[in-house]
Formats: structure tokens, sequence, C-alpha cells
């Protein structure tokens, strides 16, 4: 059976070194996040995922969950009772404002805890994540009357929250979808249309689920210019705030999917439903942006979490299982084979799979200081600055970052062997889970075309360039070092390829537009690539400092600076075959009619 241990040490490292946590001090919220309250969120977060949630994996995904004939769906066993003790602790509560019941500490420390518990439980934690998009939209678009009415309960975790927007005949394309919203004359509307692939759409964790659904008005356009957003709740909420009689949306069932099967992915009715707009008519597509890119954040955490549960259990088997001999001769003289580990080919899968996860660590709690910066930074700049960041990298960090977590989650079943594909190691679950991260909130292949279509072009290019200065400002900093010299060069180069890759997009996009469309996936994993050489620079800079001042510990220090070099060596070479790919234009690619691509 699989295990897993939250990664506090390498947290830690990287909030003091790579985000800094001590130095934002001035910014509001981070005067709760003391050392010894961020080392108790760690500690003890950990040991609840550990202890709680980690155990009812497996057997959630093999249980998964039910759907009875009056609609209502369990969850697998335990999941109702671990639910209570996470509510109970206040894990949910991290982050959210103190003036509806949360803790008001920074997001980047919630984002911590956030890996762990995917980590520990991809589908359980799902539940109360989809609540925050919701409540991030409630606070932001929300009236007063709405925020009141449904924000505190939603973060205290007695209610959860949905989003709703796919619809069988739209997914990305949501100027298609079909739900209408009836006006009523006390100001309410009746929803009425079908919603698909809801996560968290029923279940019996909470009293009340708090339902965000994308509708449109009569005589709204025919496209996303005509969408509105409403708050429908399952079960009507009363002027005092009990609950009243069940509204008119319900499961018509679940989905059956290759993976995440203890979160109740459900297809929505809604049958003249009672709703209440959120915000103005027809600009639900602003509000649905905020929704979205909550969750594409937490996505790409998804993809962390699961690659990191997935390398940890491959490093313990290649220590356990002997196959073979080492190509140098036996390590193990004593024994009849020797550890997986003196394999080249096992430590290119596990080396892979440190370098990554550790790099995708660091940007994941990166971006999640931005997001904490653009809404509390005290100074308009810094504010702009975070803002632009982590709108640039917002699609790298979710497209990148589970684009990677699949591929170590797939290279670490692959160091099991057969047994890998053996369902009760559990490393075939972690491939399924991993899966769906790379789909949904919209597939990796859209994530890259937000970022080369609207991203890099936005307010004439400010975001692209404000990074391209930032690694530029690092690298030549390092370069200084003969400790970190070599890195900092490799990472310069990387940056050339990048931003060679985005000139050439200036020069040839408008000439023909499918030019962009064929290297925007190439692109973002180049920007994915420096991106995290990025955060290895920083992790390395950090390592050589505190070994050279005696600080820390020396071995995993050592560990760090080795990784780094390894990251370099064999990983940012690769932006040179990606910038050569987008080079090569569309017109291979766009050359044969379809008819060409059927079988004769």
């Amino acid at each position: 059976m699989p295990q897993y241990t939250p990664p506090v040490r390498d947290t830690r490292f990287v909030l003091e070194h790579v985000v800094g946590l001590q130095g934002h001090a001035n910014v509001p919220g981070f005067q709760n996040a003391t050392p010894d309250m961020v080392d108790a969120v760690l500690d003890e977060g950990g040991k609840f995922v550990a202890e709680v949630l980690f155990p009812i994996n497996y057997s959630g995904d093999q249980q998964g969950c039910t759907r009875h004939d009056d609609g209502s769906v369990t969850t697998p066993d335990g999941f109702k009772s671990a639910y209570a003790q996470f509510v109970g602790s206040g894990w949910g509560t991290l982050s959210a404002p103190e003036a509806y019941g949360g803790q008001g500490m920074p997001h980047v420390i919630a984002t911590a805890f956030q890996e762990y518990m995917i980590s520990a439980n991809m589908a359980f934690a799902m539940y109360p994540g989809l609540s925050h998009g919701a409540i991030a939209a409630l606070l932001a678009k929300g009236s007063p009357e709405q925020q009141a009415k449904y924000v505190p309960k939603m973060v205290s975790g007695e209610w959860g929250g949905t989003m709703n927007l796919t619809e069988p005949q739209c997914g990305t394309d949501l100027g298609l979808i079909r739900t209408r919203a009836e006006p009523q004359a006390d100001g309410s509307y009746r929803i009425t249309g079908t919603k698909i692939f809801i996560s968290s759409g029923e279940h019996d964790l909470t009293d009340n689920i708090i339902h965000l659904v994308l509708a449109k008005t009569p005589g709204a356009p025919d496209s996303s210019k005509g969408i509105s957003l409403f708050v429908v709740p399952k079960v009507m909420v009363e002027d005092d705030g009990s609950l009243g009689a069940r509204n008119a949306v319900s499961c018509g069932s679940i989905e059956h999917k290759m993976g995440i099967h203890a979160n109740s992915t459900c297809v929505m009715n809604y049958d003249g439903a009672t709703g209440w707009l959120v915000g103005e008519e027809m600009k639900g597509l602003a509000a649905m942006f905020i929704m979205m890119n909550a969750a594409r954040l937490g996505v790409g955490l998804q993809g962390l979490g699961v690659a990191e549960t997935a390398y940890q259990n491959a490093v313990q088997y290649a220590h356990d299982r002997r196959q073979g001999r080492a190509l140098t001769g036996p390590s193990e003289p004593a024994e009849k084979a020797d550890p997986l580990f003196v394999h080249p080919d096992i430590r290119r899968m596990l080396m892979e799979a440190k370098a990554l996860t550790e790099g995708l660590r660091a940007l994941c709690l990166w971006g999640a200081l931005q997001v904490d910066l653009e809404h509390a930074a005290p100074v308009d700049a810094d504010r702009q600055m975070a803002a632009d960041l982590i709108g640039l990298l917002t699609p790298v960090i979710k497209g990148y970052g589970t684009d990677k977590g699949y591929e170590i989650a797939t290279n670490a079943q692959q160091v099991y062997g057969g047994h890998g594909y053996i369902a009760e190691w559990g490393m075939e679950q972690y491939v399924r889970d991993a899966r769906i991260a790379m789909i949904y909130e919209g597939t990796n292949g859209v994530q890259a075309m937000d970022l080369v279509g609207r991203k890099l072009a936005q307010n004439g290019g400010r975001a692209v360039q404000a990074f391209f200065a930032l690694v530029a400002s690092e690298v030549a900093s390092a370069k200084q070092h003969g400790a970190t010299a070599d890195f900092a060069t490799r990472l310069e180069k990387a940056l050339g390829d990048l931003q060679a890759s985005t000139m050439w997009f200036m020069a040839n996009g408008l000439k023909n537009p499918d030019n962009v469309g064929a290297g925007a996936y190439s692109y973002m994993t180049l920007m994915g690539h420096v991106a995290v050489g990025l955060m290895w620079l920083r992790m390395a800079v950090a390592a050589t400092r505190l070994k050279a001042a005696g600080e820390g510990d020396a071995a995993f220090l050592d560990a760090k600076l080795v990784t780094a070099r390894f990251f370099a060596e064999r990983v940012l070479p690769e932006t040179g075959a990606l910038r050569r790919k987008i080079e090569g234009g569309a017109e291979s690619l766009m050359a044969l009619s379809p008819e060409m691509f059927m079988a004769a």
C-alpha cells in the first residue's frame, strides 16, 4: 500500500528563501503569519492530512460515490467523518477574511496546506477547494446581502460551493450555453437547464451547497457577452439564516470517470430553480474568470500534489526492490541483486521527479504570494507588478504544472515495473487522478492559447517584459558568484530562447495566426522551464549562502545544489528544441486536409 509524508522541511525552505515570507510583514494579513504560527500550520496540517485524509484515499477511490433514487449522493466511507474533523479544526478558514469567520492568514500559507491535502487525498480536497472559488466570486461581485447570507457558512465549511459552467454542448466556448434565467416579480430568477461535469455537485458532507450558475437572461446576446452569473442554493436560506425548502436543483447522475472516484462529479438539473443575479446582468464573464483563475491555480497545485505522493512512493520502492546489478559492478555483493537505485534510468526518472516537484512547489507558493500582493501590497506599483506576474503565469502554473505532474506520476508508476500496473500498489490511481488535471478548468491547449493569444499582448506586453526583467536581474546577480554562475548562465540561455520565441510570434503571428496556435503549447512549456528555472536559481543561491555560513542541514543543502545542477544540465537544454519547434511555424502542421487523416 502507498504511503505519504508531507514535505514540511522543503516547504519551510521555500517559504523562507524563495517566497521570503518574513520580508512581507508590512502586508496586511502577514502579521498573522508569525514563524511559530506557520510552523504550527505546516506541522499540524501535515499531521492531519497524513492521519485522517490519506488513509481513506485508496478506499475512497475503490468505493466511489453513490447516487440514490431521490437524487441524493453519499460519499465513500470515512469521508463524512473526515470532513467533520476538517471543519472542526478550522483548516478551511486559514486565508478567509476575518470579517466572515476566517483566520485572515496569507493565501500562500493556505496554499502550502492545500498541497498537503491534495497529496493525501485529491478527491477529498476538491470538496472544500471548489468552495474557495465560489467564495472569491461572491466577495468580488456579490451584493452585501448575498455575502452576509452565504459567505460565513461557506467559509466555516458548514456549506459547500460549486461552479456550474459546462453544458453538454459547450465547454470552453461558454457563449454556447443554453441554461436560461427568467426574471420574477420579486427580483429572483427561475433557472432552467442542465450542467455537466460539476465537481462536488451533490454530496452528504454539508447541510447546503451554494451553486454559482452561468445562464442567459431573455434577450441576451447569443454569445459570451450575454452570460450572467446566479447564486442558486441547494436548500433555500431564510432571512434569519435558517434553512428552508429544497430548491428545484438536483443531481441527475454521477459521471463515470477515469479517476477522482471519491469526488461526486455530477450532472446537475435546474428545473425552474430559484436563483439571484450576482453582479450585473450580462457581466457574468468577469465573475466567471475570478472563479476560473482561482481554480486554475488550484489545479496546477493538483499536478504538484499528486506528483509528490507518486514520487515519494517510487523512491521507497526503488530503495526496497532488488533487480539486476549496477553497470559498474555489484553495489551489494552479498545480496543476490542490487536495489533499483543503482540503475541510471531509474535515477533519471526519480531525479526528474525530484527536480520538478521541488521546482513546482516553489513556483506554486511564489505564485500564491503574488495573489496576496496583488490584493494587499501597500504600494500601488507592487500590487500592479504582482497582478501582472500572476496573470501571465496562471496558465503556465496550470498547464505546465499538470503536464509535469502527470509525467511524474506515470514515471513513478514505471519505476514499479509490472507492480505499478496493479491496483493494490496504488500507483495506477495516481496516474488516473493526475490525468484529469490536464483537462478540466480549461485544457492545457487552452491554457497555452490563453498565454500566447491574450497574456503576452496585454497592456502592450507589460507583464511578459516584467517577467523577462525579473529573470534577467536575478541571473545577472547570480553570475557574479562562482558557485551559481554556471546555473545562471544556463538559465540566461533559456531566457534568450524564450525572448526569441516571443519576438518570433510578434513577427509572424499577424502574417498567419496559425503560427501562434502551432507554437503555443511549446511556448507554454518553454516558459514553464524558465519559471521553474528561476525558482531553482533562487534555491541554489540560498543553499550556497547557507552552506557558506555554516547554517542549516548540510545534506539537505547539498541535495538542493545537486538537484539544481541536474535541472540546469538535463531540463533547461530543452528550451532550445522548443524554440526551434516554435520557429518551425504552422505550414506542415496545417497542410493536410481533414480527409487525409482518415483511414483508407
